[in-house]
């Protein structure tokens, strides 16, 4: 049986998952330096050892409620390929190892939601709760232009 290792962060109440293959490193939020005229969802940018990395609020992207910054919320640095960003997250919760086959395709919903950054949906089996399994690829190719 295939398996897939996720990080869970939350966005909200709402679990998402990206593959920890693509995960660098999770820390404590820093207030990233601003940068003009850029998107609304970028919050700036970070130097991360050296590495100049634009930090994204994927609330302010998938356009979901915000909340306030709390001492449980971190910065997720996420990199494919050459590419590295940070995203947002209200708390990374845990590592989780998933079944393949607990992970459903995002079927075809246009007009409804946007999914070009959704992978999956994970069920969850101790519970009924789901999570997004985010398209880490869509996201840092979307947002490369943007990275300095």
């Amino acid at each position: 049986m295939q398996t897939m290792q996720l990080v869970i962060f939350k966005l909200n109440d709402q679990e998402y998952g990206l593959d920890i293959f693509n995960v660098r490193e999770i820390g404590p939020y820093r207030q990233p330096t601003q940068i003009p005229n850029s998107p609304d969802y970028i919050e700036g940018i970070l130097n991360l050892r050296g590495d100049i990395i634009p930090i994204i609020n994927l609330k302010k992207r998938f356009n979901v409620q915000e909340g306030n910054l709390s001492e449980k919320t971190r910065i997720i640095v996420i990199n494919s390929g050459q590419k590295m960003m940070g995203i947002i997250a209200d708390e990374a919760s845990e590592v989780l190892t998933m079944d393949i086959d607990q992970i459903d395709s995002v079927w075809d919903m246009t007009g409804i939601i946007n999914r070009r950054f959704i992978s999956g949906i994970g069920k969850r089996s101790e519970n009924e709760n789901m999570l997004i399994i985010l398209n880490i690829e869509a996201i840092v190719t979307e947002n490369a232009a943007i990275a300095v």
